[in-house]
């Protein structure tokens, strides 16, 4: 096992911010490069697409597997850049062949959010122009996305328009609320024990299945082929997350349809996020979300508010807590909404939870900070505790991309690099060194204070435009002068 990528460097010239967030950045680098890129073995190597000469990277110190969501999301996060044959043998190593040999996302017993997948791997041609792996891509995604129509669990409901089954990551029940689970929580710790959590509808789970469309689309126009049908799906569960999940009277999304269509007026962070971030809400929607969104101390919750049995002295491990996985996301789609304060605050806390607790944990608590792994019942217990697991990945590549998609603002299309940055108020000039795209190796500085571009300059010319071309080799330096106003 190999990797060869180069590690960029984070150099702020304000030393306490250097110390906070360039130390969190060359940590989490270490992380994700270092810990948690592992050989793979026989069971990851079932779509025969496997690079030998590379490893992947696992979900964190108390996981080797990858898993379809986390291999995903450490890539969109962070590991595509970074470290492309990497990514890609991440991505397939969740990737099966049927009986027939077509590709296909594994079909293990937590199928109802895999097509988050499909994010990742059109994110991935993005940032690399691998055709060849956006062929295979194509054929995965669309071969799954078959599958999940075809399905009578976690399937669409036509009722409604939109797919059954939890809520995405929330594996346990400790994510969902009464009537969901009893006092005991008798059926055990499995959120898919619970037959009324397996036929209700949830917000982010939802927004996956639109993004996987309208990324489906992109795919087949890219390769030339049909995209029609896709986006029409895309339009249909996207006009159906809006009508059935949109609250008016909260100016938020609810996070729960049940399957007699009751509400769930409760919060869901992905959920919030991946609508800001799919452009499931729009304008208005956008702004009353962000100005009513419910935060802890220490961050953006999973889920929120706590459920009746759980409390802030035994918060669920899937409620009313914090995962930096969540507070990464939420952090992305504040970013791209121009939201520079609630960007800083939440890059802030999550590079404090980090520096406070020596490591890049699974989960903390929401009030207090402290590592915290939750409460969920198994086996009828509902007082049993777990652990919160160490050097998880997707924390570490959440702060990543805070800095990536956030600070630097990287933005990636088939035609190239753009920058939109946000540089808070007192962090000061940062430099952002040694940074490999394509064929091009980037040093990219921000001067100023903002999310408005005042002046770009590629090798000292000033240019109009704020990006490089997907065509760009060598060596260049980009300088970025920002500012918090409008001209």
């Amino acid at each position: 096992m190999t990797t060869t990528d180069a590690r960029p460097a984070l150099r702020f010239d304000d030393p306490e911010s250097q110390a906070l967030y360039g130390a969190t950045y060359a940590a989490a680098l270490e992380n994700l490069l270092g810990t948690n890129t592992v050989p793979y073995g026989e069971i990851h190597a079932r779509s025969g697409l496997m690079d030998p000469a590379v490893g992947m990277v696992r979900a964190g110190g108390g996981y080797e597997q990858p898993w379809t969501r986390d291999a995903t999301i450490n890539s969109w996060n962070a590991t595509s850049l970074l470290a492309p044959a990497l990514a890609a043998n991440t991505l397939w190593a969740v990737v099966e062949k049927d009986a027939e040999g077509k590709l296909r996302l594994q079909q293990d017993s937590q199928q109802w959010d895999q097509v988050v997948w499909t994010v990742g791997a059109w994110h991935h041609y993005l940032v690399t122009g691998d055709k060849d792996f956006l062929q295979s891509a194509y054929a995965t995604v669309a071969n799954t996305l078959a599958l999940r129509e075809q399905a009578t669990v976690f399937g669409p409901d036509a009722r409604y328009g939109l797919f059954t089954g939890p809520s995405f990551f929330n594996d346990g029940v400790s994510g969902f609320p009464a009537p969901t689970a009893d006092g005991g929580e008798s059926r055990g710790s499995e959120s898919t024990s619970y037959p009324d959590v397996v036929s209700s509808m949830y917000l982010s789970t939802n927004a996956l299945y639109y993004a996987a469309y309208t990324r489906a689309a992109e795919m087949a126009d890219m390769l030339g082929g049909p995209a029609d049908s896709h986006r029409a799906k895309a339009t249909a569960i996207k006009q159906a997350v809006n009508e059935h999940f949109w609250n008016p009277q909260t100016g938020s999304y609810n996070y729960e349809l049940t399957a007699d269509g009751t509400p769930g007026v409760y919060q869901e962070g992905t959920g919030l996020a991946f609508a800001l971030l799919f452009g499931i809400a729009d304008d208005a929607r956008a702004s009353a979300l962000i100005s009513n969104a419910q935060r802890m101390p220490w961050g953006m919750p999973d889920t929120y508010p706590h459920w009746d049995r759980y409390s802030s002295a035994e918060p669920g491990r899937h409620n009313g807590i914090v995962w930096p996985l969540v507070q990464g996301l939420w952090a992305k789609g504040l970013a791209e909404r121009g939201d520079l304060e609630g960007f800083a605050s939440e890059t802030t806390l999550l590079a404090q939870l980090v520096r406070n607790s020596g490591g890049f944990w699974e989960i903390y608590d929401g009030n207090t900070g402290a590592v915290e792994g939750g409460y969920q019942g198994a086996t009828g217990v509902l007082t049993r505790r777990w652990d919160s697991e160490p050097d998880q990945t997707w924390s570490a590549t959440a702060f990543i991309d805070m800095m990536h998609t956030g600070l630097f603002g990287m933005r990636f299309d088939a035609h190239g690099l753009t920058f939109a940055p946000s540089l808070p108020a007192g962090w000061g000039e940062v430099t952002l060194s040694g940074l490999r795209y394509r064929d091009a190796g980037l040093s990219v500085t921000l001067r100023g204070t903002g999310n408005v571009v005042r002046a770009f300059e590629l090798d000292g010319s000033p240019r109009t435009e704020f990006g490089v071309p997907a065509s760009l080799q060598g060596e260049h330096t980009i300088e970025i002068t920002l500012d918090t106003a409008r001209l």
